[in-house]
């Protein structure tokens, strides 16, 4: 998500019902209390996303090209009952193994913790993202977590060691990498930062 509009102060904690209040065409989430409320995203932002969870899904959720045996979801809304100052949050992807979660719930909102969460950030997002974010996922016990830039071109790869995280590898540019925990899919960095070639005037 491209940018953050913060709602004006509330009188006390964002609740759920603050979420539910908001117009559809932004998504709301509660961040260390406060409600964040985010437009659509820029396009970089969203193709970085798009081409992204398509690479994903095709290999690890429908296993074409890849191993199968993963939920690959796009902006899933989580409540994960870790903290109420939390809840609900959405990541920008998050995969499941199936394996630990053989069904997806019919309900729009999962309240089991992913395997791999993945935030395109922006400058807009980058206290959000890393300083609020990051860290409740550790507490969450996700194991990955992916921060892709599609405007700086790169990839950090988090792997959760106890109760924090360890930057297990960076990658940018055109790298082809086979990053943790999708070493089975060989990911052409590059696609995510096409923008083609601009108009000639």
């Amino acid at each position: 998500m491209s940018s953050v509009l913060l709602e004006p102060s509330l009188p006390r904690p964002a609740t759920r019902a603050d979420v539910d209040a908001l117009p559809p065409h932004v998504v709301g989430e509660i961040l260390a209390g406060e409600l964040v409320v985010s437009p659509r995203p820029a396009l970089p932002h969203a193709n970085a996303t798009s081409v992204l969870g398509a690479l994903l899904n095709t290999a690890f959720q429908l296993g074409i090209g890849g191993p199968g045996g993963w939920w690959i979801i796009d902006e899933p809304e989580l409540s994960l009952g870790i903290d109420p100052r939390y809840d609900p949050v959405v990541p920008d992807i998050a995969g499941w193994r199936r394996d630990a979660t053989p069904y997806l719930p019919v309900a729009p909102v999962h309240s089991q913790v992913p395997a791999w969460v993945c935030e395109v950030i922006s400058p807009g997002t980058q206290r959000r993202d890393r300083i609020l974010k990051v860290p409740f996922y550790a507490r969450a016990g996700v194991r990955h977590v992916w921060l892709v830039d599609p405007i700086a071109e790169t990839l950090e790869v988090l792997r959760l060691d106890g109760a924090h995280y360890l930057l297990a590898a960076a990658y940018g540019g055109a790298e082809v990498v086979q990053a943790e925990p999708f070493q089975a899919l060989a990911l052409p960095l590059g696609a995510l930062w096409d923008r083609g070639e601009p108009p000639s005037t």
